[in-house]
């Protein structure tokens, strides 16, 4: 059995379920990948996406789909992506081993 591209933790799945209850009807799920920008240099983005592009990778886990933009899947190898719940803030977080360097504020990284 290959590896999928990342992994979903329970809190990350059923946050996504929740999120998905409320999308916009022609919604068919989330869409990883990344961007240039930030201080370390690239960011996570995460969106919901409204048509399946050919080109996405889909991974299937703990009952939910998530789509990895075909240009990010290289980056996001073997992350495990996690939703953490905090007093004032929550938020997805990535838990990537290629990462060689996260800014300060948590919100970009270098591979």
């Amino acid at each position: 059995m290959t590896k999928q591209i990342i992994s979903l933790s329970e809190s990350a799945a059923n946050r996504i379920k929740e999120i998905m209850s409320v999308a916009e009807k022609n919604s068919v799920g989330v869409r990883v990948g990344v961007k240039s920008g930030g201080c370390a240099g690239m960011s996570y983005v995460m969106e919901y996406t409204k048509e399946i592009n050919p080109n996405d990778e889909i991974i299937e886990d703990k009952g939910v789909k998530v789509f990895i933009d075909s240009a990010a899947v290289m980056y996001l190898f073997g992350t495990e992506m996690d939703y953490k719940k905090e007093q004032f803030s929550s938020s997805f977080v990535f838990n990537n081993p290629n990462e060689t360097e996260r800014c300060g504020c948590g919100e970009s990284f270098k591979i």
